[in-house]
């Protein structure tokens, strides 16, 4: 039902523009609410005991129920006719990917770019953190839900009830977006891309409303490094942005994760920055026939700051094809397609805090090999991480391997390349939209066959509810009653 509201706030746009698709938006809305009601109502007196397995199969239900809704604009509007591609599409803005299969974005309705944007902002936090300081009206508890939507392996609190958690992450999430909003038209936007993009970079999605994405204004750096900083916002852990706000900023400098994801970022950043100036043809900075008002030097920064946060963070808006770089930069750059963001943001992929606590265990394995009888723990912020976690981690990166091997072999048996296999399966698994291959930051994903877009939909899928939520239920021992 909230998602059926939210395609309603599409059509004053269309008023505004005057165009004919607000009666299909208007259908399609009404339509999603009708659906939501009535499995409401011949629900509504069922029992409200939420275990782990139901969350599971609430989220990954919940989710593909978002998306088969999600897909009625764009298939009433007959503006992506192919429900193959409108499923993509939609899957792609919930999941905050950005992948397209638009080979026109400029030539769409403006009601439904604002859908499209729309898509990414309800994803980005998640429709379930939303709804679970909703469902305990309803006499449900929220806890399970909001679990098996954010199963990383931070347990961060910003308060210990769950509805107050989930609003205060709405709050945050909410007055950012505005915030973004309102530099963004100062800086020179359009009111109507000023809302999408800010709703697509406060959610780590990545849909533009112009063809060349972010690269489009190139000849205004101030647009750029407005969204370059809110990219970075948006991929920091929530609760951290939290404390921020509150003024409790040694509380953001002394968490190990931010120090790793900040001076990391820093670092590749300067970097690259190097490169592009000193081994990169100067026509080749951006990738695009762009001017470059402030200077060479400072143009490369600001592609390298704006590329390294825009994957790193899985957004995904380009400012450069970065494919187009130097052979050293751009692989740096795809090393960070198996990254991702914080733990606690709007980001996808891994998560930095996973690959520290991999990293640490593997320490703490060569120092046990020298010293057997010596206790070292594994130290995360200072504390020690208790072992279920480390063991939740090591299959984790054991399984998004294996699916990234798998997936990636099976995108050449649907007609892939081998760069573009790997890109499309890395680019889709971690939630980040531009890839390599014939999939890089200036192309589109309109090209693949239809196994292949289900392909990608499905990673997309897995990568936004981190694996385990989704795989979970394809086990035969969670359909067991005991």
């Amino acid at each position: 039902m909230l998602n059926g509201v939210f395609m309603l706030l599409a059509i004053p746009f269309s008023i505004y523009y005057n165009e004919p698709q607000k009666w299909d938006i208007l259908l399609a809305g009404i339509t999603t609410i009708t659906i939501g009601f009535l499995m409401w109502f011949f629900n509504r007196n069922a029992k409200k005991n939420l275990g782990k397995k139901e969350g599971y199969l609430i989220v990954t239900l919940g989710w593909l129920m978002l998306t088969f809704t999600g897909t009625l604009p764009y298939v009433f509007t007959d503006t992506i006719p192919i429900y193959t591609n409108a499923f993509f599409e939609t899957i792609s803005g919930y999941s905050t990917t950005g992948a397209s299969i638009l080979t026109d974005i400029e030539s769409m309705p403006k009601g439904i770019l604002f859908w499209r944007s729309a898509t990414h902002w309800i994803g980005g936090m998640g429709i379930i953190v939303l709804t679970v300081a909703i469902l305990p009206m309803l006499g449900i508890g929220g806890m399970q839900l909001f679990m098996a939507e954010a199963p990383g392996p931070s347990a961060d609190k910003m308060h210990p009830r769950i509805t107050e958690t989930a609003k205060r992450l709405w709050i945050i999430y909410f007055l950012l977006t505005i915030t973004e909003f309102l530099m963004l038209k100062i800086a020179g936007m359009t009111w109507f891309d000023a809302i999408n993009h800010a709703m697509a970079t406060m959610s780590t999605g990545g849909f533009s409303t112009k063809n060349a994405s972010v690269a489009y204004w190139n000849g205004y750096p101030i647009i750029q490094y407005i969204i370059t900083l809110f990219m970075f916002i948006a991929g920091t852990n929530f609760v951290l942005t939290y404390f921020a706000l509150k003024g409790r900023i040694s509380k953001v400098f002394n968490n190990e994760e931010f120090k790793y994801y900040f001076f990391g970022i820093i670092g590749l950043t300067i970097l690259i920055t190097v490169i592009i100036v000193n081994f990169q043809d100067p026509n080749l900075v951006t990738g695009i026939d762009f001017p470059k008002p402030w200077g060479e030097t400072e143009s490369a920064f600001r592609h390298a700051s704006f590329q390294v946060i825009s994957i790193l963070t899985t957004t995904g808006f380009v400012s450069a094809d970065f494919t187009m770089w130097n052979s050293f930069a751009t692989m740096l750059i795809f090393s960070l397609f198996l990254i991702g963001g914080s733990a606690g943001s709007t980001s996808g992929g891994i998560k930095i805090v996973r690959h520290v606590i991999m990293i640490k265990n593997t320490i703490f394995e060569f120092k046990k090999l020298l010293h057997p009888n010596a206790i070292i723990p594994v130290r995360y912020n200072g504390i020690g991480v208790p072992k279920h976690i480390i063991y939740n981690i090591l299959p984790f990166f054991v399984l998004y391997m294996l699916i990234f091997i798998l997936s990636a072999i099976v995108l050449t048996f649907f007609g892939l390349d081998f760069l573009s296999a790997i890109g499309a399966t890395a680019s889709s698994l971690g939630n980040i939209g531009p890839a390599i291959g014939s999939l890089s930051p200036v192309d589109n994903y309109a090209h693949l066959s239809v196994g292949a877009k289900w392909i990608c939909s499905f990673l997309m899928l897995i990568g936004r509810l981190e694996l385990f939520t989704v795989l979970i239920l394809f086990t035969p021992f969670f359909w067991r009653k005991n």
